[in-house]
């Protein structure tokens, strides 16, 4: 249950009422959204300050070695270790030539809002520059449960007290440094750069990377594309190179106009297919999302919880703080696996990188009995995940001298 002063207890919404530096960390989990394929955790809008980047595709990991001071038959000689993706979130901003960044200048309002029937995170922040200019921002943020490859972010900027320039950075960018980790030194070195550059491209208002990890061999492609609305001349650029794309939109803005900036990405993962293949996978996303537009991504996530909600909601009377709690938490567990779609779900879901992204054995005792009664598609997934791992565990058992099967206690690819 949350005890900073600074949240509220409200029946449907979890609602972020100031900015606290030293909890960001805390609160980028909170507001994280994912659908079981594709998660963001909670991050600002422009990347920086943060506690923990994160962007997260179920199944993506990396391998790191298991070195022992003396080997025994049947030692697990890896491990897997999810790792962060190229990050298609992120719009920085500059305001009169100075950096939109919360750790300077005057911070006079900033609320975050975690919506749990349209399944939505909004943001509304009023900031003076230090030389004095004042300006709005407003975004909304979300990942599609009804089209499983799609994350979209709508950010407004609007000055409130003279005439501005204002620049927007839309980009996409892969091997982000991390915070240093205290846990296993083999681990930071696997997870160091783990995407090699296979493509990058942008063309318009069109961006896209093409990745493939170091060690497990798995293809990582991201593509995004923007629908700019401003009231007055707007020039854009764009370029890219192996680890970023980048996509410039300059405008100037008298006080109460706004620019408006749509942002839709696609993501797609896979151990077999080409780097063509997967190109043309997320261009088609991209493709199918831009049928419906912005409104009609929320449009489709109010209806899926809606359709959720009916079945899933749990009154609690005499009661708000659990209230919230409860309606809270089953949120969470619908995102962790809502569209996983033969992939595991992980003890933290999409959320971080807690528990290295493995799933336990856990999740057939505790998430798939809930589930059941909630999201059931989503349960007949998991079971077909675990069937498919059935014959690698029949062959670790055969290793270990024993008959059935063994299956991993915690795992990431089974």
């Amino acid at each position: 249950m949350i005890t900073n002063r600074t949240y509220t207890v409200e029946p449907w919404r979890v609602r972020e009422t100031a900015l606290n530096l030293d909890l960001l960390a805390q609160s980028e989990s909170v507001f994280a959204l994912s659908n079981g394929h594709v998660g963001w955790r909670g991050n600002l809008d422009e990347g920086e300050p943060h506690g923990l980047p994160g962007s997260y595709l179920n199944g993506v990991h990396e391998l790191h070695p298991l070195p022992y001071a003396e080997a025994g038959y049947g030692y697990p000689e890896s491990g897997q270790t999810v790792i962060n993706v190229t990050n298609g979130k992120l719009l920085r901003l500059l305001v009169d030539d100075e950096p939109f960044d919360l750790r300077y200048g005057r911070l006079g309002k900033h609320e975050r809002t975690l919506d749990l029937r349209r399944g939505v995170l909004e943001r509304t922040c009023e900031w003076t520059s230090p030389a004095g200019t004042t300006v709005r921002v407003r975004s909304t943020r979300l990942v599609s449960l009804t089209q499983r490859a799609i994350a979209a972010v709508e950010y407004e900027v609007e000055p409130l007290d003279s005439r501005t320039r204002v620049v927007i950075q839309s980009e996409l960018v892969a091997n982000e440094s991390l915070p240093s980790s205290d846990g296993d030194p083999r681990t930071a070195k696997a997870l160091r750069s783990p995407l090699e550059p296979e493509e990058d491209l942008a063309i318009g208002s069109r961006l896209r990377l093409v990745h493939r990890t170091r060690r497990s061999g798995l293809r990582v492609a991201v593509a995004a594309d923007h629908v700019v609305d401003a009231p007055g001349e707007i020039t854009t650029s764009s370029e890219s190179n192996t680890d970023v794309s980048r996509l410039t939109i300059t405008s100037v803005l008298d006080p109460g106009q706004r620019l408006r900036v749509q942002k839709t990405v696609a993501h797609g993962w896979s151990g077999a297919r080409s780097r063509p293949a997967m190109s043309d996978q997320v261009e088609a996303a991209l493709a199918a999302a831009a049928h419906g537009g912005w409104d009609g991504l929320v449009a489709e996530q109010r209806d899926y919880l809606d359709d959720f909600w009916a079945r899933a909601d749990v009154e609690v009377h005499g009661d708000e703080e659990i209230q919230q709690a409860v309606r809270f938490a089953l949120f969470h567990v619908l995102q962790a696996g809502a569209r996983a779609e033969q992939r595991a779900i992980p003890a933290k879901g999409l959320t971080g990188s807690g528990y290295d992204g493995h799933a336990f054995w856990d999740t057939e005792m505790f998430v798939l009995p809930l589930l059941t009664y909630t999201a059931p598609k989503a349960v007949a997934e998991a079971l077909r995940w675990r069937q498919d791992t059935l014959p690698a565990a029949r062959d670790r058992a055969t290793q270990l001298g024993l008959r059935g099967a063994a299956f991993p206690w915690r795992t990431i690819d089974g």
